[in-house]
């Protein structure tokens, strides 16, 4: 009998979420991972008004009340709340994607999993790991074995 595999805490940004809740594909199986209790992701306030104003986005035909079921349900059910101080600005080219590494660093998060190229192209911050969905979802594949 192995081991059960300890909950990885991850933050995710912002179109990995929606492409996860709305998509499925790659970020999708994100989902099942957090449902079965094999990763945690981590949200603060201002990542998840984040996430709800992006929903709203016309482009996604969400009803105000289809977003709050999808956020109520799919995710916070499995969301741990952190709450994320506010950092000296990182990324220079988009400080939009500043609130993710202040979160995965006040989580204290394993990995950060985005598809943003100011993001993927740290690498690391302060000892979070920051991969692209598939490499994530690779990664853990290939520790199960």
């Amino acid at each position: 009998m192995g081991t059960r595999p300890e909950k990885l805490k991850v933050v995710l940004d912002t179109n990995v979420l929606v492409s996860a809740l709305l998509f499925g594909g790659e970020p999708g199986q994100l989902v099942s991972l957090w449902e079965k209790g094999r990763a945690v992701p981590l949200v603060s306030k201002e990542v998840l008004l984040e996430y709800i104003r992006v929903l709203g986005y016309p482009k996604f035909s969400l009803s105000a009340e289809d977003i709050m079921a999808l956020i109520e349900e799919q995710f916070l059910p499995f969301a741990e709340m952190v709450a994320a101080p506010k950092t000296p600005p990182i990324i220079m080219e988009d400080p939009g994607d500043d609130k993710f590494l202040a979160l995965a660093e006040a989580g204290p998060a394993s990995f950060l999993i985005s598809g943003d190229i100011h993001l993927l192209a740290l690498e690391r911050y302060r000892g979070v790991e920051i991969l692209s969905p598939r490499n994530f979802v690779a990664r853990l594949e290939s520790e199960k074995d």
